[in-house]
């Protein structure tokens, strides 16, 4: 059993764009739940009365919470995006080395630009009472 080589693990290969991609996949998936149980709070309090509401506006208001939903839209976005990358690949297009880093970075790049889109509508039109 000595003879045998070890099987590779993270400290012999380089992080590659695919597996990056792959792995915060997943973290998406994963904040994207978490991020629900903040949607599921504000929906609860909206529907528990004017009071309740208030005090979870002014929760949501809060820099950090404003943060986190800032995380939480681009999580949703990233994982849209990758899914519907993941759905290209399921009909057999964009294998060739060229076009799954192509497609990595338009995943990336289309995330952000959503992103901050609905950012900057949030901030300009949505304003707070």
């Amino acid at each position: 059993m000595a003879d045998n080589p070890l099987s590779p693990h993270l400290q012999v290969y380089q992080p590659q764009l695919t597996s990056v991609l792959s792995i915060t996949h997943r973290a998406t998936g994963v904040f994207l739940s978490f991020g629900t149980v903040l949607l599921l709070f504000w929906l609860l309090a909206a529907a528990a009365g004017p009071a309740t509401y208030e005090t979870a506006q002014r929760i949501l208001s809060w820099p950090v919470s404003i943060l986190a939903m800032m995380g939480w839209s681009f999580a949703l976005f990233y994982h849209l995006c990758n899914g519907v990358r993941h759905l290209f690949w399921d009909a057999g297009m964009g294998f060739e080395l060229s076009a799954a880093y192509r497609s990595g970075y338009t995943v990336v790049g289309v995330s952000f630009v959503l992103t901050s889109i609905t950012w900057l509508y949030v901030f300009l039109f949505g304003g707070s009472s």
